[in-house]
Order: C-alpha cells, then structure tokens, then sequence
C-alpha cells in the first residue's frame, strides 16, 4: 500500500528539508511500520540527503497544507521541530505519527530510486483528526502539481476541475486555502 507521508531530511547545511513522499509500506494490527520502501527521484533533494546520511523521519498528519506547500516547493513558514532520539533528524511536531528511520539498500538504477528503510523509532504525537473528501482533493491535487513535466495538461486540468468541485462542497478553511494554493501554483508554474 503506498501511504501518503511527510519526509523530513537533514540538508548538508544542518538545515531540515520537509517533503511529501509516498512510501510503500504495510503495517502490522496496530498500525506499526517496521518497514517500508522509498522512491524518490534521483534528481531530489530528499535522495541526495538520504544518500549521504541514510536516515530521516517519515510523518503521517492530516495537515493539507503541508502537503500542499511541500508538493510545490513551498517551505512551511514555521513548522515546529524537535529532536529525534533514534537518527540524526528532526520530527515534525504538529504530525500523528512518527517513524524515524535508517536506509538499508538503495537500488540507483531507474529514475526512480528504490530505498529499503527500516523503522528505527516511533511514536505517536496527537490523534488523526479524521477523513473528509476535501483533505483527500487535496492530496491528490498536490500530486497533480508534482506531475506539471511529465502529464498532459488537459489531463491535469480536467482533474483539478473535479476536485475542486469536490473541495468547494465540503471543504473548511485550511482546505480550501491549500486547494487554492496549488491551484495558482498549477496556473502559473510558480511557488509564491
């Protein structure tokens, strides 16, 4: 199953480097990753980071707008950081859930590279507020942006018109401001 996450690296300055990323992962009854399977492009800053220090943390939240801002490039004005205790990183601590983790094998031979990663920490910081149709819009709007180079543009439009569509009727204010983020981002190619 591929989960919809936030990574969050160490860039070679010390600073940490937020990306939404889509991990291959299965989990146990109790909903633990011991486990999981990263495929960054080659060309991202994730993989260069993850390449040198062969450890981050992978965040599962249901904060739309981070997702949305980290899709299109666009750095969180404050997110709140602490310290992991089992890697060199940093924790994202507005997330739900937490998995520090330790890359094993990394496979460099497709343009997308293959990072087996083993859960080394994890932990649970609030509750996952709960579903709602426009959080989902959202997400996959963020991944229309991601796709700008390589899908068709009318096959981008005619997807964003349906989940705005679905944004517009059951959206509350954070869901409304990251659809439209990504919709200007998507209009003019650009991160404001």
């Amino acid at each position: 199953m591929i989960l919809e996450a936030i990574v969050t690296t160490t860039n070679e300055d010390g600073t940490t480097n937020i990306s939404p990323m889509g991990p291959t992962v299965s989990s146990g009854a109790d909903g633990a990753i011991e486990e999981f399977q990263l495929r960054p492009f080659d060309t991202s800053r994730t993989f260069a980071n993850l390449k040198r220090t062969r450890c981050g943390v992978l965040h599962v939240t249901d904060d739309v707008m981070l997702f949305a801002m980290t899709a299109i490039g666009q750095k969180p004005e404050h997110p709140y950081l602490i310290d992991a205790e089992g890697i060199d990183g940093k924790i994202l601590a507005d997330a739900c859930r937490f998995y520090e983790f330790k890359v094993g094998f990394v496979d460099e031979t497709g343009a997308r590279m293959n990072l087996n990663c083993s859960t080394v920490r994890q932990g649970k910081l609030r509750d996952f507020w709960g579903f709602n149709r426009a959080k989902h819009a959202v997400l996959e709007a963020a991944i229309l942006a991601t796709r700008l180079d390589f899908l068709p543009r009318e096959q981008i439009d005619e997807a964003m018109h349906r989940l705005k569509v679905i944004v517009e009727k059951t959206a509350g204010e954070k869901e409304a401001a990251a659809m439209a983020l990504i919709e200007r981002f998507i209009t003019t190619g650009r991160a404001e």
